[in-house]
């Protein structure tokens, strides 16, 4: 029902509480931004995926460190907590994202002060096995609140997630549905939709190589995703304009994003992503400027894990994300 009254959702500037989207780990971010799949100790994972919850992550505290564009701090923290080795683990996380101060003035420009803006979700997760099988379910419930200027909002929203684990040949698979809800309170009288995405991912473990691939496919309750940029059609001699194309296969790649882990359960890994929408969006014509590429690194120290990752957004603007994982056990 959520899912067909829902799924005109757009991508991004006509939804509220956008900053759910945002990468929730260094691990994310290195890896192209979204990554579905990653069934162990990564704590933080459980944010995008719920079904990913396992007992790996009983007392594993993670804190998360963004200095994102334009001045914009943002961060994750999540911790899980097992006390039945079958299923009984269940997870808490917090997104949290601070814009920062501005100047602000009236209609007629005189200058009304300072004020800042912020928002936040909290989130309850839990998965369970599908009887015997090789599949799980999860989910999360989120509660939402945003605060920007005089103006204040609250909301509720759910994500649910099912994945298939063949731990044989270290393949994995899921179908995530992520914040479906809706806002409780609006802002000032008008109910905005919340950014629902559902989402496709794969991953696996090479038999003789030490590294893991990821393919994610993103936002695919939105087809076409890709619109042509005013600013990048050619125009003739004789002056007139020929717009942008945007065939099936650049629609695909649209929602395509690769990643891979090199010595992934070992005690150094480097990751690479690549978000092709990001590197199609973001690109500068007729300049190599690299949008789209992320890089990044885990260290595992006894029980502390730390994570850095660079990620390319334009040649003018980048962002940093720095990540600590605790074992508490």
């Amino acid at each position: 029902m959520l899912l067909s009254t829902l799924v005109s959702a757009q991508v991004g500037g006509e939804t509220t509480y956008q900053f759910l989207n945002l990468v929730s780990s260094p691990r994310q971010a290195a890896l192209g931004g979204k990554v579905f799949t990653n069934v162990d100790y990564d704590v933080t994972q459980a944010l995008t995926n719920p079904a990913t919850i396992n007992p790996e992550m009983d007392n594993q505290l993670a804190l998360n460190y963004t200095s994102y564009l334009g001045g914009i701090n943002y961060g994750t923290a999540a911790y899980a907590y097992t006390w039945d080795r079958r299923t009984q683990t269940l997870h808490v996380g917090v997104n949290y994202i601070n814009y920062g101060s501005f100047d602000g003035y009236d209609e007629v420009g005189n200058a009304t002060g300072s004020f800042t803006g912020n928002e936040a979700a909290l989130s309850f997760g839990y998965a369970a096995q599908l009887g015997y099988s090789n599949f799980y379910l999860g989910g999360n419930l989120k509660l939402i609140t945003s605060k920007l200027e005089q103006y204040s909002s609250f909301g509720a929203a759910i994500d649910a997630g099912l994945i298939y684990i063949n731990e044989d040949i270290e393949f994995q698979a899921t179908l995530v549905v992520r914040n479906a809800g809706m806002q409780i309170t609006t802002y000032a009288g008008l109910n905005e939709p919340l950014p629902l995405e559902i989402a496709f991912g794969m991953s696996q473990t090479l038999e003789h190589v030490p590294l893991r691939w990821h393919l994610t496919f993103e936002n695919l309750q939105k087809w076409p995703i890709t619109v042509s940029n005013p600013a990048r059609a050619e125009t003739d001699l004789e002056g007139n304009q020929t717009q942008e194309k945007s065939g099936f296969f650049k629609n695909v790649l649209n929602h395509t994003i690769i990643g891979a882990e090199i010595f992934p359960e070992g005690i150094f890994n480097i990751r690479l992503g690549y978000n092709f929408r990001r590197g199609s969006e973001l690109k500068i014509v007729d300049q190599r400027n690299f949008s789209g590429i992320s890089a990044g690194f885990g260290l595992k120290l006894n029980r502390m894990r730390f994570s850095f990752t660079h990620a390319r957004y334009t040649s003018a603007a980048n962002a940093n994300f720095f990540g600590l994982q605790l074992d508490l056990r």
